[in-house]
Protein backbone atom coordinates (compact mmCIF):
# COMPACT_ATOMS: atom_id res chain seq x y z
CA UNK A 1 0.00 0.00 0.00
CA UNK A 2 1.52 3.20 -0.72
CA UNK A 3 2.46 4.88 2.27
CA UNK A 4 2.72 8.67 3.34
CA UNK A 5 5.98 10.20 0.86
CA UNK A 6 4.14 8.36 -2.43
CA UNK A 7 0.93 9.42 -1.16
CA UNK A 8 2.24 13.39 -1.16
CA UNK A 9 3.70 12.75 -4.45
CA UNK A 10 0.25 11.38 -5.66
CA UNK A 11 -0.49 14.67 -4.80
CA UNK A 12 1.86 16.53 -6.19
CA UNK A 13 0.80 15.63 -9.61
CA UNK A 14 -2.76 16.69 -8.61
CA UNK A 15 -2.28 20.13 -7.72
CA UNK A 16 -1.74 21.96 -10.88
CA UNK A 17 -5.08 20.84 -11.69
CA UNK A 18 -6.26 23.38 -8.95
CA UNK A 19 -8.56 25.94 -10.09
CA UNK A 20 -9.30 23.89 -13.92
CA UNK A 21 -12.69 22.45 -14.93
CA UNK A 22 -13.85 19.16 -15.27
CA UNK A 23 -14.79 18.73 -18.40
CA UNK A 24 -14.87 14.36 -19.12
CA UNK A 25 -14.89 11.25 -16.52
CA UNK A 26 -14.40 7.41 -16.93
CA UNK A 27 -13.41 4.82 -14.96
CA UNK A 28 -14.61 0.93 -13.85
CA UNK A 29 -15.65 2.85 -10.05
CA UNK A 30 -19.30 2.10 -8.81
CA UNK A 31 -18.19 3.49 -5.66
CA UNK A 32 -19.64 7.10 -6.65
CA UNK A 33 -21.46 8.65 -9.36
CA UNK A 34 -19.32 9.86 -12.42
CA UNK A 35 -21.80 12.80 -13.00
CA UNK A 36 -21.53 13.91 -9.67
CA UNK A 37 -17.76 14.91 -11.07
CA UNK A 38 -18.94 16.89 -14.34
CA UNK A 39 -18.69 20.60 -15.04
CA UNK A 40 -17.05 20.76 -11.34
CA UNK A 41 -13.79 22.64 -9.91
CA UNK A 42 -10.65 20.93 -8.49
CA UNK A 43 -10.80 23.70 -6.10
CA UNK A 44 -7.99 21.88 -3.54
CA UNK A 45 -5.91 18.51 -3.11
CA UNK A 46 -5.09 17.74 0.64
CA UNK A 47 -2.50 14.47 2.14
CA UNK A 48 -3.25 12.86 5.64
CA UNK A 49 -1.28 10.33 6.80
CA UNK A 50 -2.12 7.27 3.48
CA UNK A 51 -5.63 9.77 2.47
CA UNK A 52 -5.64 11.85 -0.65
CA UNK A 53 -8.28 14.37 -0.84
CA UNK A 54 -9.29 16.15 -3.66
CA UNK A 55 -12.23 19.79 -3.27
CA UNK A 56 -13.92 19.78 -5.70
CA UNK A 57 -17.15 22.18 -6.13
CA UNK A 58 -17.84 25.61 -8.11
CA UNK A 59 -19.32 29.23 -6.77
CA UNK A 60 -22.80 30.22 -6.05
CA UNK A 61 -24.63 32.92 -4.94
CA UNK A 62 -24.98 33.25 -1.40
CA UNK A 63 -29.00 32.63 -1.68
CA UNK A 64 -28.02 29.00 -3.25
CA UNK A 65 -25.76 28.47 -0.68
CA UNK A 66 -28.40 29.08 2.01
CA UNK A 67 -30.55 26.42 0.15
CA UNK A 68 -28.16 23.99 0.44
CA UNK A 69 -27.64 24.55 4.42
CA UNK A 70 -31.65 24.32 4.86
CA UNK A 71 -31.33 21.13 2.75
CA UNK A 72 -28.64 19.84 5.62
CA UNK A 73 -30.93 20.74 8.54
CA UNK A 74 -31.83 17.83 10.78
CA UNK A 75 -29.45 15.74 8.92
CA UNK A 76 -26.59 14.10 10.51
CA UNK A 77 -23.17 14.13 9.04
CA UNK A 78 -20.11 12.30 10.52
CA UNK A 79 -17.67 13.41 8.25
CA UNK A 80 -14.53 11.49 7.81
CA UNK A 81 -11.82 9.88 9.39
CA UNK A 82 -8.99 7.18 8.40
CA UNK A 83 -10.54 4.60 10.17
CA UNK A 84 -14.24 5.92 11.15
CA UNK A 85 -17.25 5.17 8.63
CA UNK A 86 -17.26 8.43 5.76
CA UNK A 87 -20.44 10.07 4.93
CA UNK A 88 -21.97 8.25 2.00
CA UNK A 89 -23.27 11.04 0.23
CA UNK A 90 -21.15 14.57 -1.08
CA UNK A 91 -21.17 16.54 2.15
CA UNK A 92 -21.52 20.25 0.53
CA UNK A 93 -20.17 23.12 2.93
CA UNK A 94 -20.67 26.09 2.56
CA UNK A 95 -18.04 28.60 3.56
CA UNK A 96 -19.63 31.38 6.11
CA UNK A 97 -18.96 35.03 4.82
CA UNK A 98 -20.80 38.52 3.87
CA UNK A 99 -19.53 38.03 0.06
CA UNK A 100 -22.02 37.56 -2.46
CA UNK A 101 -20.17 34.42 -3.85
CA UNK A 102 -19.64 31.83 -1.27
CA UNK A 103 -17.16 28.36 -2.37
CA UNK A 104 -19.16 24.95 -1.89
CA UNK A 105 -16.95 22.00 -1.74
CA UNK A 106 -17.66 18.35 -1.53
CA UNK A 107 -14.29 16.45 -0.42
CA UNK A 108 -13.50 13.27 -2.43
CA UNK A 109 -11.60 10.86 -0.54
CA UNK A 110 -8.75 8.09 -2.03
CA UNK A 111 -7.64 5.14 -0.07
CA UNK A 112 -5.22 3.25 -1.76
CA UNK A 113 -4.89 -0.25 -2.32
CA UNK A 114 -1.69 -2.04 -2.05
CA UNK A 115 -0.33 -1.31 -5.87
CA UNK A 116 -2.66 1.88 -5.99
CA UNK A 117 -1.33 4.63 -8.06
CA UNK A 118 -2.15 8.02 -9.91
CA UNK A 119 -0.79 9.22 -12.99
CA UNK A 120 -1.04 12.54 -14.86
CA UNK A 121 -1.49 13.08 -18.42
CA UNK A 122 -0.29 9.19 -19.56
CA UNK A 123 -2.09 6.03 -18.74
CA UNK A 124 -0.31 2.99 -17.20
CA UNK A 125 0.60 0.34 -19.36
CA UNK A 126 1.61 -3.57 -18.52
CA UNK A 127 4.94 -4.17 -17.91
CA UNK A 128 4.51 -7.97 -18.23
CA UNK A 129 2.13 -10.72 -18.77
CA UNK A 130 -0.35 -12.30 -16.51
CA UNK A 131 0.00 -15.80 -15.91
CA UNK A 132 -2.07 -16.71 -18.97
CA UNK A 133 0.68 -14.90 -20.84
CA UNK A 134 -1.93 -12.11 -21.93
CA UNK A 135 -0.61 -8.76 -21.75
CA UNK A 136 -3.35 -6.49 -20.21
CA UNK A 137 -3.50 -2.64 -19.18
CA UNK A 138 -4.33 -1.67 -15.53
CA UNK A 139 -7.84 -0.72 -15.81
CA UNK A 140 -8.47 3.00 -14.24
CA UNK A 141 -10.70 3.61 -11.77
CA UNK A 142 -11.42 6.53 -12.30
CA UNK A 143 -9.91 9.01 -15.08
CA UNK A 144 -11.04 13.00 -14.99
CA UNK A 145 -10.65 15.47 -17.58
CA UNK A 146 -9.81 19.38 -17.34
CA UNK A 147 -10.50 21.99 -19.20
CA UNK A 148 -6.54 23.01 -19.75
CA UNK A 149 -5.96 19.89 -21.75
CA UNK A 150 -4.84 17.84 -18.82
CA UNK A 151 -6.01 14.36 -17.14
CA UNK A 152 -5.21 12.70 -13.71
CA UNK A 153 -5.60 8.77 -13.75
CA UNK A 154 -6.42 6.70 -10.65
CA UNK A 155 -5.56 3.40 -10.32
CA UNK A 156 -6.55 0.60 -7.22
CA UNK A 157 -7.71 2.98 -4.79
CA UNK A 158 -11.34 3.31 -2.78
CA UNK A 159 -12.99 6.42 -3.00
CA UNK A 160 -16.20 8.19 -1.16
CA UNK A 161 -17.34 11.53 -0.70
CA UNK A 162 -17.11 13.31 3.06
CA UNK A 163 -17.48 16.50 4.21
CA UNK A 164 -13.98 17.14 5.03
CA UNK A 165 -10.69 15.87 5.11
CA UNK A 166 -9.76 14.00 8.67
CA UNK A 167 -6.78 17.05 9.88
CA UNK A 168 -4.71 15.86 12.93
CA UNK A 169 -0.87 16.67 12.11
CA UNK A 170 0.36 15.94 15.33
CA UNK A 171 -0.16 12.33 14.20
CA UNK A 172 1.16 12.61 10.61
CA UNK A 173 4.80 11.56 10.50
CA UNK A 174 5.53 14.17 7.67
CA UNK A 175 3.85 17.30 8.67
CA UNK A 176 6.25 19.72 11.09
CA UNK A 177 3.25 19.43 13.76
CA UNK A 178 4.32 15.74 14.17
CA UNK A 179 3.79 15.34 18.17
CA UNK A 180 6.97 13.06 19.20
CA UNK A 181 5.96 13.15 23.10
CA UNK A 182 2.91 11.11 21.99
CA UNK A 183 4.58 8.58 19.91
CA UNK A 184 6.91 8.00 22.63
CA UNK A 185 4.19 7.07 25.25
CA UNK A 186 2.75 4.81 22.42
CA UNK A 187 5.71 3.24 22.11
CA UNK A 188 6.47 2.40 25.53
CA UNK A 189 3.64 0.59 25.91
CA UNK A 190 3.82 -3.67 26.71
CA UNK A 191 3.61 -4.39 23.33
CA UNK A 192 5.67 -5.40 20.23
CA UNK A 193 6.90 -2.10 18.54
CA UNK A 194 6.29 -3.48 15.23
CA UNK A 195 2.45 -3.18 15.72
CA UNK A 196 2.84 0.15 17.79
CA UNK A 197 4.86 1.97 14.38
CA UNK A 198 1.41 0.45 12.39
CA UNK A 199 -1.17 2.64 14.29
CA UNK A 200 -2.17 5.04 12.30
CA UNK A 201 -3.38 6.76 15.24
CA UNK A 202 -0.31 7.85 16.32
CA UNK A 203 1.78 7.32 13.10
CA UNK A 204 0.00 8.43 10.17
CA UNK A 205 1.52 7.62 7.20
CA UNK A 206 3.88 4.98 8.50
CA UNK A 207 3.68 1.63 5.94
CA UNK A 208 5.21 -1.36 6.01
CA UNK A 209 8.39 0.03 4.60
CA UNK A 210 9.07 2.80 6.99
CA UNK A 211 8.46 0.12 9.52
CA UNK A 212 11.21 -2.50 8.24
CA UNK A 213 13.48 0.29 7.34
CA UNK A 214 13.57 2.23 10.28
CA UNK A 215 13.54 -0.55 13.14
CA UNK A 216 16.83 -1.35 11.46
CA UNK A 217 18.11 1.67 11.25
CA UNK A 218 17.42 1.71 15.00
CA UNK A 219 18.65 -1.74 15.62
CA UNK A 220 15.36 -2.96 16.96
CA UNK A 221 14.08 -6.61 16.68
CA UNK A 222 10.53 -6.20 15.54
CA UNK A 223 8.89 -7.97 18.13
CA UNK A 224 10.96 -6.01 21.21
CA UNK A 225 8.30 -4.78 23.82
CA UNK A 226 8.65 -1.22 23.47
CA UNK A 227 8.20 -1.40 27.85
CA UNK A 228 11.18 -2.77 27.81
CA UNK A 229 13.41 -0.59 25.43
CA UNK A 230 15.63 2.32 26.55
CA UNK A 231 13.58 5.64 26.63
CA UNK A 232 16.59 7.19 24.38
CA UNK A 233 16.41 3.82 21.94
CA UNK A 234 12.88 4.47 21.20
CA UNK A 235 13.64 8.04 20.77
CA UNK A 236 16.09 7.17 18.33
CA UNK A 237 13.54 4.91 16.09
CA UNK A 238 11.19 8.13 16.35
CA UNK A 239 13.94 10.44 14.81
CA UNK A 240 14.93 7.27 12.44
CA UNK A 241 11.36 7.49 10.97
CA UNK A 242 10.84 11.23 10.81
CA UNK A 243 14.08 11.55 8.94
CA UNK A 244 13.60 8.53 6.56
CA UNK A 245 10.27 9.58 5.90
CA UNK A 246 11.47 13.38 4.76
CA UNK A 247 14.41 11.53 2.94
CA UNK A 248 12.07 9.56 1.04
CA UNK A 249 9.90 12.36 0.35
CA UNK A 250 12.63 14.21 -0.99
CA UNK A 251 13.42 11.56 -3.59
CA UNK A 252 10.01 10.97 -4.53
CA UNK A 253 9.62 14.46 -6.02
CA UNK A 254 13.31 14.15 -7.44
CA UNK A 255 11.62 11.09 -9.19
CA UNK A 256 14.81 8.71 -7.35
CA UNK A 257 14.54 5.40 -6.64
CA UNK A 258 14.74 4.56 -2.74
CA UNK A 259 17.57 2.44 -1.35
CA UNK A 260 16.36 -0.34 1.08
CA UNK A 261 18.27 -1.13 3.55
CA UNK A 262 16.70 -4.12 5.00
CA UNK A 263 13.04 -4.30 3.05
CA UNK A 264 13.03 -7.41 0.84
CA UNK A 265 17.08 -8.36 1.35
CA UNK A 266 18.53 -11.95 1.67
CA UNK A 267 20.96 -10.33 3.74
CA UNK A 268 21.70 -7.16 6.01
CA UNK A 269 24.40 -4.75 5.35
CA UNK A 270 27.05 -6.46 7.92
CA UNK A 271 26.19 -9.66 5.55
CA UNK A 272 24.09 -11.61 8.12
CA UNK A 273 20.83 -13.63 6.94
CA UNK A 274 17.94 -11.73 7.04
CA UNK A 275 14.47 -13.49 8.55
CA UNK A 276 11.13 -13.08 6.99
CA UNK A 277 8.42 -13.51 9.11
CA UNK A 278 4.61 -12.11 8.89
CA UNK A 279 4.13 -10.26 11.84
CA UNK A 280 0.89 -8.52 13.13
CA UNK A 281 -1.70 -7.71 16.04
CA UNK A 282 -3.86 -10.87 17.56
CA UNK A 283 -6.65 -10.84 14.79
CA UNK A 284 -5.37 -8.60 12.91
CA UNK A 285 -3.80 -8.36 9.52
CA UNK A 286 0.29 -9.86 9.68
CA UNK A 287 2.31 -7.90 7.46
CA UNK A 288 5.67 -9.22 6.22
CA UNK A 289 8.59 -8.00 8.51
CA UNK A 290 12.47 -8.12 7.86
CA UNK A 291 14.82 -8.54 9.98
CA UNK A 292 18.41 -9.35 11.01
CA UNK A 293 18.84 -11.42 14.33
CA UNK A 294 21.87 -10.19 14.67
CA UNK A 295 21.82 -6.93 14.73
CA UNK A 296 18.51 -6.17 15.69
CA UNK A 297 18.46 -8.52 19.47
CA UNK A 298 15.39 -9.03 21.08
CA UNK A 299 13.63 -7.47 24.00
CA UNK A 300 10.99 -8.45 25.92
CA UNK A 301 9.16 -11.66 27.58
CA UNK A 302 8.36 -14.26 25.32
CA UNK A 303 4.62 -14.50 27.07
CA UNK A 304 3.76 -11.46 26.02
CA UNK A 305 4.51 -11.62 22.35
CA UNK A 306 1.74 -14.68 21.92
CA UNK A 307 -0.55 -14.42 19.54
CA UNK A 308 1.33 -11.67 17.06
CA UNK A 309 2.99 -14.30 14.67
CA UNK A 310 1.48 -16.37 12.28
Amino acid sequence: MPEGPTVRRFCSLASPFVGQRVTKVGGSTKQIALPDLMEQQLQDCQVHGKNLYLAFGCSVTKEKADDVDSQDDGKSDEGCSLTGEPSTAPGDQSAPGTSEETPVRKWLRFHFGLYGSVRANEIARAKQGNKRGDWKDPSPRLIVHFDGGGFLVFYNCRMTWCSCPFVEPTCDILCPEFDKEKALCALSHPRPVCITLMDQSVFSGVGNIIKNEILYLARIHPLSLGSALPEETLVALIDHAVTFTAEWLRDKIKRKALHYHIYMKEQCEDGHQVLKEAIGPPYGLQRLTWYCPTCQKLVGSGDALQGTQE
